[in-house]
């Protein structure tokens, strides 16, 4: 059985003059929200007491240009693809010439060179000095032109990064 002097509903808390609507009552007042685009500002600090924000640090700009970009680099990556080219195709060159005799001159490569030697075979043996061949070329090119730029480079680098280290 219930109790004839009690209402059916609890009573009403009271409201607090500092709540908003939908906030505990122990919850502290929210800050407005602040769009994500919109700059830091005075009128959106946390605290009134707040100090503003410290002013970026100002980077020096470099007296060089960035080594991707430098014109050595560029001379660097010319010789370099340059070097690869010229081995590759004296290497692969000279093999696709004997693979293209072989296919359509057949008459040419079963000719006798001098006793059993026939010229397929002869271009055939003749492969491997074409590849020591275009390794010496690649090396010749590497100690003409390409390690000298690599090493000024190298050298420029480092007294770029004792400069910096020094400031």
């Amino acid at each position: 059985m219930s109790d004839p002097y009690s209402s059916p509903h609890p009573p009403p808390e009271p409201q607090r003059p500092h709540q908003y609507p939908h906030q505990h009552p122990y919850q502290q007042p929210r800050n407005p929200p602040i769009h994500p685009t919109s700059p830091p500002s005075q009128s959106h600090l946390t605290y009134p007491w707040q100090p503003p924000p410290p002013e970026p640090a100002r980077r020096r700009l470099p007296r060089h240009h960035a080594l991707g970009r430098h014109s050595d680099m560029r001379v660097l990556r010319t010789a370099y693809r340059r070097q690869r080219r010229v081995a590759t195709l004296t290497a692969l060159g000279y093999f696709v010439l004997f693979l293209l005799l072989s296919a359509y001159a057949p008459g040419l490569m079963t000719s006798k060179v001098s006793g059993g030697l026939s010229t397929g075979l002869l271009l055939g043996l003749l492969q491997l000095p074409v590849t020591c061949l275009a390794i010496g070329l690649y090396e010749y090119t590497a100690r003409r032109s390409v390690d000298p730029l690599a090493d000024r480079i190298r050298r420029q680098t480092e007294l770029d990064a004792r400069r910096e280290a020094a400031r």
